[in-house]
């Protein structure tokens, strides 16, 4: 005999709300299905931030920075999304991507966010190779045109 079903009230990776059969108001769940799937597909924050941003508009996304307060507080490290005059909030999962809008870069979750950042430019010594610099200074600006680091 085949392994029963097992219905939850959720999928697995980011809570999305599942229907069951005879489920009444099926538009509202569906509705929130979609709006936390366009809010995570080629997530955009417009930044990190410990406290809600005063004049937030409708569908604004932050990243919630440690130590959290207001509305935020114990959501350290989720996606808030500005939704219907509130915040929901999103437990990013690893491999999760948002491109941060006020950095010009990528940011990756694999247990915490992580940034990329410039590489400091190597001092001192008795020699300058010119050719080995332009090189890494070309590099830095790919990975900045990519996004992959800030573009300060």
């Amino acid at each position: 005999m085949p392994e029963l079903l097992n219905f939850t009230d959720a999928s697995p990776r980011f809570a999305l709300p599942l229907l069951h059969s005879g489920q009444a108001h099926k538009e509202a769940f569906v509705n929130e299905a979609l709006l936390l799937s366009d809010a995570l597909m080629h997530c955009l924050v417009l930044g990190e931030a410990a406290t809600p941003p005063e004049n937030s508009l409708e569908n604004d996304a932050w990243i919630v920075a440690s130590g959290a307060t207001r509305e935020w507080s114990g959501q350290d490290g989720a996606v808030a999304l500005r939704r219907g005059g509130g915040w929901a909030f999103v437990a990013p999962r690893d491999g999760l991507r948002v491109f941060d809008a006020s950095r010009g870069a990528e940011m990756l979750f694999f247990g915490f966010w992580r940034k990329g950042s410039l590489p400091v430019e190597p001092l001192g010594g008795t020699s300058v190779d010119g050719e080995a610099r332009t090189a890494i200074n070309d590099l830095i600006a790919a990975l900045q045109a990519l996004g992959i680091l800030p573009s300060v």
